[in-house]
């Protein structure tokens, strides 16, 4: 009897640890599993971002600008940024009319780098897209095949790179305008940064200048009394009706070029005295070069000499009234005009201005905070009066071309914000000069990648292996199986009386 005890005993003993052995294997399976679905579950997941690259092709150079936006949008619309930037070396490309083919390869040193900055996974997939603006507006005007053979070297040198060339294309100075706006509202937040139902949050205004063109855009609640002046667009969901004018031949550089052909009419030698340059300034003019722009080409004569000797006088005010000439306000046949008899509606709203505005007050040191009219006039004033050896002693890194020219540049922008425009001692404060903004440039390239984006699909973002209920469930599973693993040890080796009874 006690050897038939002995013998049952050993066997529960052994029973025991199998049992053990067996419950500890469960156990620490259920703990792996439990950490494995934790951390699979919970591991950072890959950014699913694209790339686009634009490249802003100006009457006086061309940029290059890189962004990136994840494949999955909001309301419709990508969020995007600049990451990189490259400026074209020379001239913009409608300088290449003599020798078009040059101007495809002037855009090789940037689209390589745009290699370095996008990954070579995603350079196929990566659309390029190329917008001129008012310098080839000007030269489909003059010599229509001219432009189109730019606009061929350029689509080949983009069509043989790594990238997924889109077109390239002249745009209109109404979507300069309107992709502008677009823009430095969204640079400011005025599309995303408040979505509320209680808060309406107002966009601002966009002003820009260029070399051969300036716009003006803005919402307006009023009735946009000309049809051509009225865009409507939809980003993130909201509907915006907008005014916008592109002005050809406004440019800072070709406005330029209509005082001095003003002021060549009444000349009766070969010396002009120009009150917009500086006192000592002196710069010879050949006039065939001037008149080669068609926004003057109708002023020559044929008593105009062929070479003129420019001698600036620093006169601010003789200035101002030789600027005030380029612009006609007597002509109108709506109930209200900026200029030239185009309709425009009562500003409204801030405005930001930027591209050549901001260069030119960054100069003056006036873009860093807001002034009133009367100080930016005052800094003009000042400028104009310094003799030319003063101004380049102060100024010495500065190219000579637009060093010379921040006299007039200063003088024709009050002028058209002024005079142009309507802004008073009153709406002045309603103006910021914005260079970049959070990284970006502020100009219509990103404003044009962000309309891109409502015709690129959107893809779904990158989502972890599970759905959040098969997560819980999965977690709450192995929990209770560790559970029943822990009761299973207890009720093994640690009996309750109640499990003990009829055991002697």
């Amino acid at each position: 009897m006690a050897l038939s005890r002995v013998v049952v005993a050993k066997q529960k003993k052994t029973w025991n640890r199998k049992v053990l052995f067996i419950l500890g294997v469960l156990f620490v399976l259920g703990i792996i599993a439990l950490i494995v679905v934790a951390v699979v579950q919970n591991r950072p997941l890959p950014k699913n971002l694209k790339y686009g690259i634009v490249l802003d092709a100006g009457s006086s150079h061309t940029n290059l600008y890189i962004y990136q936006w994840p494949a999955e949008k909001e309301n419709d619309t990508g969020v995007v940024e600049q990451v990189a930037e490259c400026k074209v070396e020379g001239n913009g490309i409608s300088s290449y009319y003599l020798k078009p083919t040059d101007a495809g390869r002037s855009l090789l040193h940037c689209m390589n780098k745009a290699q370095e900055v996008i990954p070579a996974t995603q350079q196929k997939e990566t659309p390029v897209y190329l917008g001129a603006t008012a310098g080839m507006r000007l030269l489909r005007r003059t010599n229509p095949e001219v432009a189109d053979k730019v606009l061929t070297s350029v689509e080949d040198t983009l069509r043989s790179s790594h990238f997924d060339f889109q077109g390239a294309r002249i745009i209109t100075g109404q979507e300069e305008g309107a992709y502008g706006w677009i823009t430095i509202n969204y640079l400011l937040g005025n599309f995303i940064q408040e979505w509320s139902y209680f808060k309406s949050v107002r966009t601002s205004g966009a002003l820009d200048l260029g070399g051969a063109s300036t716009q003006i855009t803005f919402e307006s609640d009023e009735n946009i009394e000309s049809e051509d002046n009225s865009l409507h667009f939809r980003l993130y969901g909201k509907t915006y009706n907008v005014y916008t004018h592109s002005f050809l031949c406004y440019g800072k550089d070709q406005a330029l070029r209509l005082q001095l052909a003003n002021s060549i009419t009444n000349i009766q030698n070969i010396s002009l005295l120009n009150p917009c340059f500086n006192s000592g300034y002196t710069r010879n003019l050949n006039t065939s070069d001037l008149y080669n722009s068609p926004c003057v080409s109708d002023q020559k004569t044929l008593t105009t000499p062929p070479n003129i000797r420019i001698e600036g006088t620093g006169d601010y005010n003789l200035c101002k009234q030789f600027v005030q000439e380029i612009f006609h306000l007597s002509h109108c046949t709506y109930s209200r005009c900026s200029f030239n008899g185009i309709f425009q509606p009562v500003l409204q709203g801030e405005f930001g201005a930027f591209s050549a505005f901001y260069f030119v007050m960054d100069f003056l040191k006036l873009s860093k905070e807001k002034v009133s009219l009367d100080t930016v006039k005052e800094t003009v004033e000042r400028h104009c009066a310094k003799p030319w050896s003063e101004v380049k002693s102060e100024s010495g890194k500065v190219k000579e071309k637009y060093l010379s020219e921040y006299c007039f540049s200063g003088v024709y922008i009050l002028t058209l914000l002024e005079l142009g425009y309507g802004f008073n001692s009153s709406s002045w404060k309603d103006i910021t000069f914005l260079g970049k903004i959070h990284g970006s440039d502020a100009g219509w390239t990103l404003g044009y990648m962000l309309n891109l984006t409502n015709m690129i699909p959107s893809e779904l973002p990158f989502s972890p292996p599970l759905s959040h209920g098969g997560y819980i469930g999965l977690m709450v599973f192995f929990s209770v199986f560790l559970l029943f693993v822990l009761l299973t040890c207890w009720l093994s080796f640690r009996k309750p009386k109640c499990l003990q009874k009829g055991i002697i």
